[in-house]
């Protein structure tokens, strides 16, 4: 067969499903009439904050400070409730599913007098939106709280439920009691057997000052446990062969990456009345080429820390991509959200399409890249091969097709 293959590496497919799983995959001759869809499959956000999600009205950081964001935050959350909480998450949940979402990371502030409530709404939500989407959680707490008798009872709660032990590391800090801290969360996490997911370097200061420390302290305790280091947007004020060295030992020791490039555009570099010509990022290409595998995520929602988003990949991508450069139609572009991203949560299915795979996609009306994050272009949601518009009605499975 003559199959037509347009400049972003898009070509026609006949991709088609039974009982909620890929049967066949066929490619469509160039005779044929082009397609007007695109396919993607469900998309990842591994990186929210849905507990203080769509916060900002009450709480706002009009200045746009790092600063400013943090004390709003804890103003925030001195004034939790239960319903609050439950009613941020579930409209981030609905709003991430419509959107074409099938998993999220979210990190939980777990320090003060609401903490356990908000455990439990988001472990109640949990199970209730599970058939649908796929909702991880990180607990977020001071990183010296993980070497206190509460901290521990906290660690052996989350790791019980299967979640993730967090914490922050911006500089400036000491750097030998860092070390010491880092050592007992890392072994904390070796006891429970669970994974780690760290804020760290999220500053415009003291470049990868977090990730030398944590580099350093594996050297010397190499630990078998998933580890990811969120934000390390500092890292990329590095110079060239320091940050290269950097990125080679974190691919040794098997440390993954989430880039958040919006919420740090927004907050890092930040003077009064001056506009940022460096902005600090996660160096996502060059951490690639080390072989450290790195996802982006879109972080803050609408909360003191960013006042825009959406909990939309397709919005996230679009917005990256003069950020990041990254570009959809190079293979390294599209996997921070789509197979790197899946490999950063550890999902099941990484989000290849392929025969067996399940007909878990996002379908867009629109016939290329530059259309598809360019109009927003209607999408149509199918879970299991099943419509999310028709998610509840009972389904016999007939072979269902699709020309994309």
């Amino acid at each position: 067969l003559s199959i037509p293959v347009t400049s972003e590496g898009l070509c026609p497919l006949r991709v088609s499903w039974e009982r909620g799983h890929i049967c066949s995959i066929e490619a469509i001759p160039q005779s044929a009439a082009s397609p007007s869809n695109l396919l993607l499959p469900r998309l990842i956000e591994p990186h929210a904050h849905i507990d203080k999600a769509f916060s900002w009205n009450e709480f706002p950081n009009l200045q746009g400070t790092y600063s400013g964001a943090l004390k709003a935050n804890l103003q925030e959350h001195e004034n939790r409730r239960a319903e609050i909480v439950y009613s941020r998450a579930e409209r981030s949940l609905r709003m991430a599913l419509k959107n074409g979402c099938r998993a999220i990371r979210s990190h939980v502030d777990s320090f003060g007098c609401c903490a356990d409530q908000s455990w439990e709404v988001l472990l109640e939500l949990r199970r209730k939106w599970h058939p649908l989407i796929e909702l991880q959680l990180a607990a977020l707490v001071p990183l010296e709280h993980w070497s206190t008798s509460e901290g521990k009872l906290l660690a052996a709660r989350v790791a019980k439920e299967g979640g993730f032990l967090g914490g922050v590391l911006t500089p400036p800090f000491d750097r030998t009691l860092y070390s010491f801290l880092l050592l007992q969360l890392l072994k904390l996490a070796k006891k429970f057997d669970c994974g780690i997911d760290l804020h760290i370097d999220e500053s415009s200061i003291h470049p990868a000052a977090g990730l030398k420390v944590l580099v350093q302290v594996l050297d010397q305790n190499e630990m078998n446990i998933p580890i990811t280091c969120s934000h390390a947007s500092s890292m990329g004020l590095l110079p060239a062969r320091g940050l290269r060295r950097l990125a080679d030992r974190l691919a040794h020791h098997r440390v993954n990456v989430v880039s958040l490039p919006l919420t740090n555009a927004w907050l890092l570099g930040r003077q009064a009345r001056v506009t940022p010509a460096i902005r600090p990022l996660a160096p996502i290409a060059q951490l690639q080429q080390s072989g450290v595998t790195v996802a982006v995520g879109g972080d803050n929602v609408q909360d003191p820390w960013f006042p825009l988003g959406g909990f939309d990949p397709l919005s996230l991508m679009s917005l990256s991509m003069p950020l990041t450069q990254l570009a959809p139609w190079h293979r390294l572009g599209l996997a921070p959200f789509t197979t790197s991203a899946a490999a950063v949560m550890g999902l099941e299915w990484d989000g290849t399409i392929c025969v067996d795979s399940p007909a878990d996609f996002v379908v867009l009306e629109a016939t290329s890249w530059s259309e598809v994050l360019s109009t927003s272009p209607a999408r149509k949601v199918l879970i299991d091969g099943v419509s999310l518009d028709e998610i509840s009605m009972s389904q016999n499975n007939p072979i269902e097709q699709l020309d994309v």
